[in-house]
């Protein structure tokens, strides 16, 4: 699956669904995925969440793993 492909499967969620969402899986069965800034992301960000700012996503996504749901604010 290439980039394109990945955002094509782009569903998009309130931050009320996310959370509930959230709350029903158990640890490490998706990906958090914070893509704000570095410095966005040290004045806090959610618990778990992998950072990979939107600007090096083109170039980063093959590090995601495409077998877990992926959540990204």
């Amino acid at each position: 699956m290439g980039f394109i492909e990945l955002l094509r499967r782009v569903k998009t969620r309130s931050a009320e669904e996310s959370r509930r969402w959230i709350a029903q899986q158990e640890a490490h069965t998706y990906t958090l995925l914070d893509v704000r800034e570095p410095a966005e992301y040290e004045d806090g960000h959610l618990p778990g969440a992998r950072l990979i700012p939107l600007s090096q996503l083109p170039d980063r996504w093959r590090e995601l793993d495409p077998a877990l749901p992926l959540l990204v604010y």
